[in-house]
């Protein structure tokens, strides 16, 4: 009888007997198997080796997951990390928040990431997932975006409000003192505000597994329907249209930047650092007065924004190699404090006594 363990089967850590599950399922035996094909056997022994250095590829390699907004950020601190480290550079996959949630909050081991990216705080239910499936974890907070609505610079610039996009969005639209809601029949922008061009509406938006759908969500729909005299019930209760004047266009905010360079007429939903960076193609709406803009965001008087976070497996740290010291990374004033490489690319950096508190978290891992 011949026995193949993986490479991470030798792997010690403080934390590895939460891997233990991981390295039985994993122990492979092959017996003397008679006539079979040797051929076969050797294919079989070929693929067997090649899932063991994956195997052990991804226990040396940080995996992380979550957020298209946090995801530009990420990616930046990954290679920075990966360069002036002897680490290996963290691989990293736009999920969309409540996609990254769901993923690191299943379990602990190589087939769960270490990290999950979040442009919205952890849900209570989500919390309650990792708590069932023993997955300890750390919050932290890295920073402020702006949440956009923009189009092409071949169009005209809009000045909306958060009533506005309520009534050219949501299915069901209140009436002036929220006491009736009807069907959406409205088509065109001018529809909702004679102000507006008469445009067809065809927004351009994350799906619902988005951090920055559930913010919009949130600090839009449900803000503005509050303010209209909506009690909870009624705006918790209001969905998004799905007549196509609302096209989920997936967790690739950079897509939806390329479709609105290509389609003037169309608008886009997605966080500021993708506008910040596309400011030769992109422009953004001015939001009841104010543009979107990184001091306005900053000031607090753009009100769609929100901040953004990265949840860290405490299981992990210290098993997976490189945890500790990608977080203190992120969290370094080089790369999320003012005048950071972060801030370069579009991020809002925290207050500075803030910064401390996440940089004080980071280095106690």
């Amino acid at each position: 009888m011949v026995v193949i363990r993986p490479a991470q089967d030798l792997h010690q850590g403080p934390h590895n007997n939460a891997f233990a599950d991981v390295r039985s399922s994993k122990i492979l035996m092959l017996s003397t198997l008679g006539d079979f094909p040797m051929r076969l056997v050797t294919l079989t022994l070929a693929s067997l080796m090649i899932a063991g250095t994956a195997s052990a590829q991804r226990a040396e390699t940080i995996s992380i997951v979550g957020s298209s907004t946090v995801f530009p950020f990420a990616t930046k601190v990954a290679e920075t990390f990966g360069e002036t480290s002897d680490f290996k550079t963290p691989v990293i996959e736009s999920t969309g928040s409540g996609g990254g949630m769901k993923l690191f909050c299943a379990g602990v081991g190589i087939d769960h990431p270490d990290i999950t990216n979040a442009s919205r705080a952890m849900k209570s239910s989500e919390a309650e997932t990792c708590v069932a499936n023993n997955v300890e974890f750390t919050e932290f907070v890295v920073g402020f975006d702006g949440i956009v609505v923009a189009n092409s610079r071949e169009a005209g610039v809009l000045e909306l409000s958060r009533e506005t996009l309520v009534k050219a969005l949501v299915a069901e639209v209140p009436n002036a003192d929220c006491s009736a809601l009807t069907p959406n029949t409205a088509s065109t922008w001018a529809d909702v505000d004679s102000s507006l061009p008469a445009t067809a509406i065809e927004v351009l938006g994350p799906p619902t597994s988005s951090g920055t759908r559930d913010a919009f969500e949130e600090l839009v729909i449900h803000g503005a329907m509050k303010a209209m005299g909506c009690d909870k019930a009624t705006y918790k209760a209001a969905s998004i249209r799905e007549d196509g004047a609302y096209i989920e266009a997936g967790e690739n905010d950079s897509l939806i930047v390329d479709q609105l360079a290509s389609n003037p007429a169309a608008v886009g939903i997605f966080g500021y650092s993708f506008l910040s960076n596309n400011a030769d193609r992109m422009q953004g709406a001015i939001i009841e007065g104010v543009e979107p803009t990184f001091s306005n965001i900053a000031a607090g008087d753009y009100k769609v924004s929100r901040s953004l976070f990265f949840y860290v497996k405490n299981n992990h740290v210290g098993v997976i190699p490189g945890i500790a010291e990608y977080v203190q990374e992120f969290t370094s004033e080089e790369a999320f404090g003012a005048g950071g490489y972060l801030e370069s690319i579009g991020l809002i950096p925290l207050p500075e006594a803030d910064r401390g508190a996440n940089a004080d978290k980071a280095y106690a891992l």
